[in-house]
């Protein structure tokens, strides 16, 4: 399917038809399709909606923050009308994204994957010598919006991250308190290979169905 917002036009992957919808926004240069055969399989009581951001897999457009979080908040009421209850996964980029719709629509329940604090704090960590807090635009604040949110939580870390180091990943868990019900640590993973894990699809399917 495709959603238009603000003058761009988004290719939005839609798997199955289910009462439930679940939203998935990925990771920075993920290719999102690469989730179709394992959300189909998993998820069959859901109508999934992958969303390729703006620039990536033939969305128009430049993905800044401000449009991923635009576009997040378009594609969410166009399709929670016809759904009972909308659930949501980001992952790592993606993360941001979803903490903040999160925090703007009811999401009834939510999966954080691999999460950050903020840009601003990750980039610090990798650029200690450089005034990144100035030279950033973008800066993906999930901390300052964790009080808006209420949705039951589910967080899932790789076992070595050296991407989003877990010390941000904690920080943003411990500030959202008890809305956090689960965070698990999947073994023998990476920031960029925890959805090779059979595990982490069967963490999905149990937290969501």
């Amino acid at each position: 399917m495709w959603l238009d917002n603000d003058g761009q036009r988004l290719k939005i992957w839609k798997l199955n038809q289910g009462a439930k919808a679940l939203i998935y926004f990925g990771g920075n240069a993920e290719a999102v399709e690469d989730n179709i055969n394992a959300f189909r399989q998993h998820f069959p009581e859901h109508s999934v909606y992958i969303a390729n951001y703006r620039g990536y897999g033939g969305s128009s457009g430049a993905p800044t923050e401000q449009a991923l979080f635009n576009d997040a908040l378009a594609l969410y009421d166009k399709i929670s009308k016809n759904h009972q209850s909308v659930h949501v996964i980001g992952r790592s980029l993606g993360s941001g994204v979803a903490v903040w719709l999160a925090a703007q629509r009811a999401v009834d329940k939510l999966v954080l994957v691999t999460p950050y604090d903020s840009i601003v704090n990750l980039a610090q960590t990798h650029y200690p010598f450089f005034p990144v807090r100035w030279l950033l635009k973008d800066h993906f604040d999930s901390l300052s919006h964790v009080d808006d949110i209420s949705s039951p939580t589910l967080v899932l870390l790789s076992a070595v991250d050296l991407t989003v180091p877990h010390r941000h990943s904690m920080k943003l868990i411990d500030a959202m308190g008890d809305r956090v019900v689960g965070t698990i640590t999947i073994p023998d993973t990476a920031h960029n290979s925890i959805d090779n894990s059979r595990r982490y699809l069967s963490e999905l399917e149990r937290f969501l169905d």
